[in-house]
């Protein structure tokens, strides 16, 4: 290679670096003007107001998308009253064109199927985005589950009455932990 063609390719890759800094911060960008975006996206994950799930505005509303595709960011559990009631809930903390919190119970088919699923995971695979797809039980109207999937690939993770569940959260909250200590 010539020194000519050298600064040729070094001049092509300069202009490539600064393309890709102005699309990372246009990315970055927060929306400008009127939209209905700001803040955190509180989605409940059962079948109690006739849909899959739903967020509250004063009142239930279906959410009619049937996925989330975004970053897995934390997975954590937290008390707190319902109707009355001390109850333990997992947080699901996704970041997509906003961030998402999906609120289910800890002992939940739905934390239950998506735990098992995160627990076989590497924290590698979690520096892509994953989709989690609310799947309403077969045999019983309030049953709902959670398939994960990573790109087109649905993960395949069993669970039983065997299935020491102290071992699946301990690994689920770890590898999403890792991933985002790695990655981010």
């Amino acid at each position: 290679m010539t020194p000519e063609q050298t600064s040729d390719l070094f001049a092509a890759l300069m202009r490539q670096e600064e393309l890709l800094k102005q699309l990372v911060a246009a990315i970055n960008k927060p929306k400008l003007g009127l939209h209905s975006e700001a803040g955190n996206c509180r989605i409940y994950c059962n079948r109690q107001h006739g849909g899959l799930w739903y967020t509250l505005n004063g009142e239930p509303s279906d959410v009619p998308q049937t996925a989330l595709t975004g970053y897995l960011k934390e997975l954590r559990f937290e008390n707190t009253e319902r109707r009355k009631k001390e109850t333990c809930k997992l947080l699901i903390t996704m970041q997509a064109d906003r961030t998402y919190i999906l609120e289910c119970g800890y002992d939940t088919y739905f934390s239950k199927s998506l735990l098992t699923a995160i627990a076989t995971l590497t924290p590698e695979q979690l520096y892509s985005p994953i989709t989690l797809q609310p799947t309403p039980g077969t045999s019983d109207e309030s049953v709902l589950f959670c398939r994960v999937w990573v790109g087109s690939e649905l993960v395949m993770a069993s669970y039983n009455e065997q299935t020491n569940w102290q071992e699946i959260w301990e690994q689920a909250l770890a590898v999403t932990k890792a991933a985002n200590e790695i990655a981010f």
